[in-house]
């Protein structure tokens, strides 16, 4: 997509922008992780979790597609998480050689605390702005998380149809 040089500089600003919330976000939320009961996860387990919220039963190939991580990697994470008894691992009902992994009851109360201390952190923050900047603020994030869900769809589509004619 073009745009013209107003908007360039609209978009290059914004994403300045962006870029120094998602950093300022991670300290955040490095902090509401650590005050958490059950203690911090490193991120790449965390990123893990929540892929497996999302889509239960993921075997450890789309686990890796999904994390953009080679599948020996994400094999030896998946054995640090079902060692904290984060994960578990079944046999598919589809493929014998084919396992699924699911998140425990203790990996979905771990990803509710989590969650729960980034809100009280980012609540924190939000109540030192006006109803006016968190009524913008608001209008903004939700138009990014359009254009972002509609980016990721369209990179998924993409992904399945070049997978399909390979």
């Amino acid at each position: 997509m073009m745009f013209s040089p107003s908007q360039s500089s609209g978009v290059a600003r914004a994403a300045h922008a962006a870029g120094t919330v998602a950093e300022l976000l991670e300290v955040l939320w490095g902090r509401g992780q650590d005050g958490a009961l059950l203690g911090s996860l490193p991120p790449s387990q965390l990123r893990a979790l929540t892929v497996l919220e999302a889509h239960e039963g993921l075997n450890l190939r789309s686990l890796s597609d999904a994390l953009g991580s080679r599948p020996s990697a994400v094999s030896r994470l998946c054995d640090r998480l079902e060692a904290a008894a984060l994960v578990e691992r079944t046999p598919s009902l589809l493929s014998g050689r084919e396992v699924e992994l699911r998140l425990t009851a203790r990996g979905r109360s771990t990803l509710a605390e989590i969650r729960a201390a980034r809100h009280r952190e980012v609540a924190d923050v939000l109540e030192m702005m006006t109803p006016a900047q968190l009524a913008a603020l608001s209008d903004g994030l939700e138009a990014f998380q359009d254009a972002a869900r509609s980016r990721a769809s369209y990179d998924a589509g993409h992904h399945d149809a070049v997978t399909e004619t390979a």
